[in-house]
């Protein structure tokens, strides 16, 4: 839902890459086969008929887009603080159900649907690639809905009106120490393709972000559901809507589903190997300066 950590590039380089908003004026169905929670025309949203009819209903969402920004300035540091501290493995709940032995032999790639902590509430999105036969991760590309460059001005205007959107990584995504929940479906080679390839076509069709009628959340449920997961609401945060999408699915998989969920590590285990690796590296990086 936000962007995440914040770069360092000046917001006039950032904006001069903006598109101009009015080519996302066409009249047409956002959720067009594609169950979006709350369906919507973007020339209606775009050209801000609805909001201009309901000014209070627009300051109310403003206002608990800038409490929940302080609030969650707070909740970032002391998730900080908790990456930091040893934890007990015991602690962490398992996300799914244990695969059967040598899935990923006959399964070698994913999809995993995550959750990262950022200076707000949080951001949704996806990776996919390639496993080695033990589950380990060896290739990860990302996709994910969040507002254009590493502002937070899209990011804060989102919560009123749509804003242009990008559908790749944003500043965060592929560092596991900020990962917060995760769920993975391991897939065949078959099945990589056709997930990927929606994935792809998904990213074409969502040019615009909105913090309510289409946020982070709602982009990875639809990549779900076409996978036949099950999905809740997306009006919640990023953590508990990756953690209800796995206790949905971590049963034993239907027909219909594509893929099968598997069992990895804990959000926390993640995030203090990743931490750890950090650390190891940067002081590394020190010994051989001195």
């Amino acid at each position: 839902m936000f962007r995440g950590q914040g770069q360092s590039a000046s917001l006039h380089a950032r904006l001069t890459r903006v598109p101009i908003l009015h080519k996302f004026q066409k009249s047409t169905r956002l959720a067009v086969n594609m169950h979006w929670s709350f369906p919507v025309q973007l020339g209606t949203i775009g050209s801000c008929a609805v909001l201009r009819k309901m000014p209070v209903y627009a300051a109310v969402l403003f206002g608990i887009a800038v409490e929940l920004t302080v609030i969650n300035a707070s909740a970032q540091n002391a998730a900080l603080d908790e990456i930091a501290a040893p934890q007990s493995e015991t602690s962490a709940p398992s996300n799914t159900t244990a695969p059967q032995a040598g899935i990923y032999q006959t399964h070698p790639y994913y999809v995993e649907f995550r959750a990262r902590s950022a200076q707000s509430y949080g951001h949704t999105f996806l990776i996919h690639g390639r496993l080695d036969k033990q589950g380990h991760i060896l290739r990860k590309t990302v996709a994910g809905l969040h507002p254009f460059t590493e502002s937070s001005i899209p990011w804060v205007v989102g919560h009123l009106v749509v804003v242009p959107s990008e559908t790749g990584a944003s500043d965060g995504d592929i560092d596991d120490q900020y990962t917060i929940a995760r769920f993975r479906v391991a897939l065949t080679a078959g099945e990589y393709r056709r997930v990927t390839n929606f994935i792809g076509e998904l990213q074409q069709k969502s040019p615009v972000w909105h913090a309510v009628f289409f946020n982070c959340n709602a982009f990875v449920g639809v990549v779900a559901r076409s996978m036949g997961l099950q999905t809740p609401s997306s009006l919640q945060m990023p953590e508990n809507y990756i953690n209800e999408i796995r206790d949905l699915n971590k049963s034993t998989p239907h027909t219909a589903m594509t893929g099968v969920p598997v069992k990895v590590e804990s959000a926390a285990a993640l995030r203090r190997r990743a931490l750890h690796a950090h650390e190891k590296s940067r002081h590394i990086a020190v010994t051989e300066t001195n």
